[in-house]
């Protein structure tokens, strides 16, 4: 009888060890998509545009403009356009400025069919506001986890941290809260004008927005989870800036990117 029950609780014993090996097994063999957010302070030209291509992983990648800084602003639309066609890719365009009878499929359906989702620049608080009314902001968190690319420069690099300095305000340049999947903040447009850096460092000295980066016009940084896992520029001169508070005072570094053409 005791054997029985030994021999039993045996084979259950080894029945759940292969049922744990057939779970590791199907878990390596669907490994979790790699997250991945591309980011610039201003520039996205054809570099940037060949880089985004590669991280993609597909031969003629689906790219989904989502101007909504801009305000769905046509100019700027065909701009992107006319730049992503240069290239092998399928661009498209999700505006948020529509009317129901316009659009067919919903933002979940339209936006998850992309490989990568490209922000162009404008005002991000506007854009920010907007994207949580429709819900846009949880569908971005769930294309980012399924390993759909993220991307964008200016507004479209502010809106994946924390916060970012911004121009989305009247009169001075001010802190936005963005969705937050990177830790921290960012400046665009670091050396665009005298003041902007000077502002980002002294909000950060302050305590005012969160120590981060600072992306000249035509560097920027390439993200694999929260992590950087590369700093690029498309020129020589265009550099990305690691700033934060060090014994009460600002310290700012430099971090050298690896030129991409």
């Amino acid at each position: 009888m005791i054997r029985r029950k030994f021999i039993t609780q045996s084979a259950i014993a080894l029945a759940g060890l292969s049922f744990s090996s057939n779970i590791l097994a199907a878990a390596s063999s669907n490994p979790k998509p790699l997250k991945k957010i591309l980011v610039t302070g201003g520039a996205y030209g054809p570099p940037w545009i060949k880089y985004l291509i590669g991280l993609t992983g597909k031969e003629k990648p689906k790219i989904c403009v989502l101007p909504t800084a801009s305000g769905d602003n046509q100019g700027y639309i065909n701009y992107m356009l006319d730049n992503l066609k240069k290239f092998p890719t399928e661009p498209y365009v999700q505006k948020v400025f529509i009317e129901s009878a316009t659009q067919k499929i919903s933002f979940e359906e339209s936006l998850l069919a992309a490989d990568a989702i490209l922000v162009p620049g404008g005002n991000t608080l506007d854009m920010i506001a907007l994207w949580q009314a429709h819900g846009i902001d949880k569908i971005l968190n769930t294309a980012w986890e399924k390993g759909i690319v993220l991307t964008g420069s200016s507004a479209g690099a502010i809106c994946w941290f924390h916060e970012g300095l911004s121009d989305s305000r009247p009169k001075a340049l001010s802190s936005v809260k963005s969705l937050g999947f990177l830790t921290g903040s960012v400046s665009p447009h670091y050396h665009s004008s005298p003041t902007r850096a000077t502002t980002y460092q002294d909000m950060v000295l302050k305590g005012d927005i969160k120590p981060g980066y600072g992306l000249d016009e035509n560097a920027g940084l390439y993200f694999e989870g929260t992590a950087i896992a590369k700093v690029l520029a498309g020129d020589a001169k265009s550099k990305v800036y690691q700033v934060s508070v060090e014994s009460g005072a600002i310290a700012e570094k430099i971090l050298e990117p690896t030129i991409i053409s």
